[in-house]
């Protein structure tokens, strides 16, 4: 396979001299929109489990459920959502609008659900939603703008700011708060504005994926009788094609090629399982962040705060994680990061207290740094051009689901055992899940 061989797609794009230490505008563009939707979705993750456990008296069952539902039941969506923006020679700006466009309204569901359990978890469905539509077609667009042995880079660059707008979300969600005394409706009124300008931001500063136009091929010679004496000239420009341009990415194949299948791929399927095995022995962070707050009896007002330790720490390491993974492998940083994960189970385990939630923090942002971008840098150069929206929807589909189980299976063993036995289980299962993933995952150039 080419990643145990030559580590490198004939169809990847080839980097321009010169250009191996910036950062693609549409990277950053895309980065920008990331940025503004962050700070409008993260304004209600931060209150969300305080609202629905403390203020709607859903048991732990109930809310691990719940969201698991909302990070993994968009697998359709997200499959849906990478196909679609394959195919009509890459719609993948579009796609990625019509769900950041979906997951602003779904403020308005929130705003018009009130107190009603069936109108919120609606409107949050519609969120996810919007988020499984657009996630595969924006990862492809950075994968698409930089070359294979830079994604890492692009990848930390565009989670960096990302992450700025998972940083200052929760804090504008305790300003508001804060000003309206707790007034969740307000919360959700400048969410949906801030969703909307981040709408704007995708429309005027994210170019399309570029459409590469088919080769011209010589037109066929009729057959005739053979004449003797000196070949006939041939004009050079019909019969000699031209060599592409220093990165561009040359021309998809012939319609009516059927395109490879992302799973057809031994490598990419060992991407996958990895991938699968750790999201299933990851409980998800709002449980963490419930963990943290009992143990430190943090008034609800403070809990939106707890997510900017790890948001911090996410910040500052995702350009240097993917930098070091594009000097040294995307492997060995993406076992080291569900490491730092399992070093955060272990720790809640020690006696409640700041120095405990301070380092709590700090490993799960170390694991989204290492983890979330460099799994994408990984994968991508393993996928063609013309499938790459939908290979990662793909893995990213396995991975949402696997979390689901996760969750679901932690909020159930907190139910019936209580939360430590329940989160030494977790940690095991974590354990192991390394274990097995560190002899799946490929070797090569890239990974």
């Amino acid at each position: 396979m080419y990643l145990a061989t030559t580590g490198r797609r004939t169809d990847a794009p080839s980097r321009p001299a010169g250009t191996g230490r910036r950062v693609p505008g549409t990277v950053v563009a895309l980065g920008a929109v990331s940025l503004v939707t962050d700070v409008s979705s993260e304004m209600v993750t931060a209150v969300l489990p305080l609202y629905l456990v403390l203020g709607l008296g859903l048991s732990p069952l109930q809310f691990g459920f719940l969201d698991g539902m909302f990070n993994g039941a968009t697998a359709l969506v997200r499959l849906l959502g990478g196909r679609l923006a394959d195919r009509g020679g890459g719609r993948h700006r579009t796609v990625a609008g019509a769900g950041y466009l979906l997951s602003a309204l779904s403020r308005l569901g929130l705003l018009l659900a009130g107190g009603a359990a069936g109108g919120i978890a609606a409107a949050l469905a519609a969120d996810r939603l919007g988020k499984g539509v657009r996630t595969a077609p924006r990862d492809a667009l950075i994968t698409l703008s930089a070359p294979p042995d830079a994604l890492g880079r692009a990848f930390g660059v565009h989670r960096a700011m990302d992450t700025t707008g998972a940083l200052l979300g929760p804090l504008v969600a305790f300003a508001v708060l804060w000003a309206t005394a707790d007034a969740y409706d307000a919360v959700f009124v400048v969410s949906f504005a801030t969703g909307l300008f981040g709408v704007l931001v995708l429309v005027l500063f994210v170019p399309p994926a570029p459409v590469l136009p088919a080769p011209v091929l010589p037109a066929p010679v009729p057959p005739g009788p053979v004449l003797p004496g000196p070949a006939p000239a041939v004009r050079a420009e019909s019969a000699v094609r031209p060599a592409p341009a220093a990165g561009r990415v040359p021309a998809p194949r012939p319609a009516g090629r059927p395109r490879s299948r992302a799973l057809a791929d031994p490598v990419f399927r060992r991407v996958v399982t990895a991938a699968a095995l750790l999201g299933a022995a990851t409980i998800g962070d709002s449980f963490l962040y419930l963990l943290l707050q009992r143990g430190l009896d943090l008034a609800p007002l403070l809990f939106p705060l707890l997510p900017l330790g790890a948001a911090a720490g996410y910040l500052l390491l995702a350009v240097p994680a993917g930098r070091l993974a594009d000097r040294i492998g995307r492997r060995l940083p993406f076992l080291c990061g569900h490491g730092a994960l399992l070093a955060a189970y272990l720790t809640l385990l020690a006696p409640p207290g700041w120095p405990v939630a301070v380092l709590v923090l700090v490993l799960l942002g170390l694991f989204y740094a290492a983890t979330d971008g460099v799994l994408m840098a990984l994968a991508g150069p393993v996928l063609p051009r013309d499938g790459r929206a939908g290979g990662l929807a793909v893995l990213q589909t396995g991975q949402a689901l696997a979390r689901l189980a996760g969750a679901a299976g932690f909020g159930a063993a907190w139910t019936w055992w209580g939360p430590r036995p329940a989160l030494a289980a977790a940690a095991l299962a974590l354990a192991a899940a390394l274990v097995a993933a560190w002899r799946i995952l490929p070797e090569g150039e890239f990974s």
